[in-house]
């Protein structure tokens, strides 16, 4: 049992007023309890929280005046993470429960249907279960080099096959993209997660369904699964942006920091990242 201590800091210039939905609190999940949290929004504005229950990821909604608007989060999660059994199969399409079952089709960043021919030439001779998938998740992080800057918001998974380069969410919507394509049902999770390189920020897994149950996977090797607080779960990168604006408005700072007790506070340091306006939905 871990416990993480997380603060999360978003700083934004916001032109005109803009409606934003936030997706940084640490999600209902049965692999972790939240203990203690906090979220601080200044300017004092009204702010509408709701949760998609089937993934217990949890949003908030805000309207922002014109001027500067902060957004901090700050929770301390307990880690209750379960072991993984060493066998696990893959189940029959006909026999994946009805809200499972969409996790098998082609999304805006996962396109499964025109990676069907690369995943079975790569992984088709493997045979079916866990083991396939961790084949799939070693292949990714020993191709496609972890390169900070190459890719952008628009970048696909096939994008990435072809390139060999990415960060975190290239190599988890990949996995995804491989999952689906021989027909695994797979999902994006986005979380909370301390590592030494690069400077902390929000970190992009994908989980598999296998004997009944979603299993995480991490093709960057960056950080234990079992340390991961989860914050999104979904389709691809589209459903757990953390944050989505409606408006005009320029990211003035992004600062996570997150410790897990591994090491003293004081050589944790924040990752302060000056980045381009946040995402906006297409």
């Amino acid at each position: 049992m871990h416990i993480a201590t997380i603060d999360c800091l978003l700083d934004y210039e916001v032109a005109s007023p803009t409606h934003f939905c936030f997706n940084i609190e640490a999600a209902f999940h049965e692999a972790h309890q939240v203990v203690e949290e906090r979220l601080t929004v200044t300017p004092s504005v009204k702010v509408r929280h709701f949760c998609d229950e089937r993934t217990g990821t949890r949003f908030f909604r805000l309207d922002a005046p014109r001027g500067q608007l902060s957004v901090n989060y700050h929770a301390q999660v307990e880690l209750q993470h379960a072991g993984i059994p060493p066998h696990l199969e893959e189940a029959a399409v006909t026999a994946l429960p009805d809200e499972v079952l969409h996790y098998l089709m082609p999304s805006r960043y996962c396109e499964s249907d025109v990676m069907s021919r690369a995943a079975q030439q790569l992984f088709g001779h493997i045979s079916p279960g866990l083991s396939r998938v961790q084949a799939i998740e070693s292949w990714i992080h020993d191709s496609i080099q972890y390169l900070p800057g190459f890719s952008n918001s628009t970048t696909t998974a096939q994008e990435v096959f072809v390139q060999r380069a990415g960060v975190c969410r290239d190599f988890a919507h990949l996995g995804i993209t491989l999952c689906r394509a021989l027909n695994i049902p797979a999902r994006l999770v986005v979380g909370y997660v301390y590592f030494d390189e690069p400077p902390q920020d929000f970190h992009a897994v994908f989980e598999a369904w296998l004997d009944g149950r979603w299993v995480l996977f991490d093709a960057t090797h960056m950080a234990p699964n079992d340390r991961l607080v989860r914050v999104g779960t979904g389709r691809d990168a589209k459903d757990v942006a953390f944050a989505t604006i409606f408006g005009n408005v320029q990211m003035l700072r992004k600062e996570l920091m997150v410790d897990q007790g591994d090491k003293p506070a004081a050589d944790q340091a924040v990752g302060e990242q000056p980045v381009a306006p946040s995402l906006v939905p297409a």
